[in-house]
């Protein structure tokens, strides 16, 4: 298949579509080398619009500049490119080429390359945001939600430093997810509202546009209002880069908690463990040499594309720092923040196949758990005895663990046995002394805590 390389992620890599089709129909409006194009023709065609707006120019003007725009390829800047080695200068001589010479003073007229750059970077990122990545989020969010609430009531050994610790449910582990991402989702909306765009100039003084205007910003505020962008409050020849870093941010910090997710989905299906799978096709082979393999390599992809992406986010900060008004150390850097993108949304559409085809295995949760449940009952013990007046339970439990370890009595019946607290064990309640004896029910409110978090963010995002 020939890859037209202007369709392609970056000029140097189109690796990360893989192979999801999808997903450069998604893309490839907003990361693509054309996109970048057609997004910088967008702010060189808003500019005219309000200049004719403002009366600087004919109507007629401002129409023909956004009809020529239309036609400009991106093989025909690269080709100009090519030749003044000026990438925004390529695009407009590209565009003035298409004009009548009564338009061609009007096409980027008050602007510099940045003003023209770092807008449409905005405008790129804010759509994408909004007609991509949120969306697929949200897909993967519903899926979870689903998910947790199929399984509020799945009885699971929770654990802590990878140790079985006291009894929770599976829905309630996936809720935490559920609400993890949720907050993830919403800080994406509100960084991609905040990223601004700027039409202040060489060095932000507004210089070249104080020629025409005698209030530049409030020119600046209508080009960008046509793009669905604020202004930076202040500027040099770059936009801030702040809001441009927080969005990142936001995204490298979501891909951290797919990342999460992924390792205990995968930790899950370990052999010894073995309480969640991934339902296998019928033509699907886990490993080349061993037929009975099924390896959790979605999860694992998941990993592994979070620790190629992840430590970019140090470049991102470094480019916040520019010498003066500004320099270049950002120029090729900065090129590459449409594969965060990319490499995310492709992460978060494996994570919606996978998890939408989770299956549970109960009955090796409940082994698992039975595996270390006659020891449930030393936290309950323990705080009940405090609570009761023991002056030292933790230490008094503590004692009585050894002993069923060493012995493989059931905690239980040490502690009914002991007549140092046999007096406190008399003064629980019934249902102090059920939950003591049916570890089971031990679950503290993790069914009803996870159907809560779970309608909190539904309601919040509108799922």
């Amino acid at each position: 298949m020939q890859i037209n390389i202007f369709d392609c992620v970056s000029p140097l890599d189109f690796r990360y579509y893989g192979q999801d089709e999808k997903l450069k129909e998604l893309l490839g409006p907003y990361v693509t080398e054309r996109a970048r194009v057609a997004s910088e023709l967008k702010v060189e065609v808003a500019v005219v619009q309000v200049l004719a707006a403002r009366g600087i120019c004919p109507p007629q003007v401002a129409e023909e500049v956004a009809r020529a725009a239309a036609e400009v390829q991106p093989e025909e800047v690269a080709a100009e490119e090519a030749r003044i080695h000026h990438n925004i200068r390529a695009l407009v001589n590209v565009l003035r080429s298409k004009v009548s010479a009564a338009a061609r003073p009007f096409i980027h007229l008050s602007l510099t390359s940045f003003d023209v750059i770092d807008t449409a970077i905005a405008w790129r990122f804010k759509q994408c945001a909004h007609a991509v990545i949120i969306p697929q989020l949200l897909e993967l969010e519903k899926i979870l939600v689903d998910l947790a609430l199929r399984e509020k009531d799945t009885i699971q050994m929770g654990r802590t430093h990878g140790q079985h610790a006291v009894p929770i449910t599976f829905g309630f582990a996936l809720a935490g997810y559920v609400s993890r991402l949720g907050g993830r989702i919403e800080a994406i909306r509100a960084a991609a509202d905040n990223l601004r765009g700027k039409l202040s100039g060489a060095v932000g003084a507004y210089n070249a546009s104080s020629l025409f205007f005698p209030d530049p910003e409030q020119f600046e505020a209508e080009v960008l209002a046509r793009l669905g962008l604020k202004p930076s409050i202040t500027s040099t020849q770059i936009v801030e880069p702040e809001p441009l870093c927080d969005f990142v941010h936001t995204l490298i910090s979501t891909f951290s908690v797919l990342a999460d997710l992924a390792d205990d989905m995968r930790h899950l299906q370990r052999t010894e463990i073995a309480e969640v799978g991934e339902r296998f096709e019928s033509q699907q082979v886990g490993s080349s040499t061993m037929p009975h393999k099924r390896n959790p390599w979605n999860f694992e992809n998941v990993k592994s594309m979070w620790k190629a992406f992840m430590p970019r986010m140090v470049t991102v900060y470094a480019d916040q720092l520019s010498e003066h008004q500004r320099d270049l150390t950002n120029s090729a850097s900065g090129r590459f923040l449409p594969e965060i993108v990319v490499a995310l949304v492709s992460a978060v559409r494996r994570m919606q196949r996978i998890m939408g085809k989770l299956v549970t295995d109960e009955e090796r949760m409940s082994r698992n758990f039975d595996l270390t449940s006659g020891m449930v009952a030393a936290e309950p013990a323990y705080i009940l005895l405090a609570a009761h007046g023991h002056p030292d339970a933790h230490e008094a439990v503590r004692k009585l663990t050894l002993q069923a370890q060493s012995t493989g009595r059931p905690l239980l019946e040490l502690l009914r046995e002991s007549e140092e607290l046999r007096p406190y064990l008399d003064k629980f309640t019934d249902h102090q002394q059920e939950l003591l004896r049916d570890p089971r029910k031990y679950t503290g409110i993790a069914a009803r805590k996870t159907q809560t978090v779970c309608a909190l963010w539904r309601e919040r995002l509108g799922l």
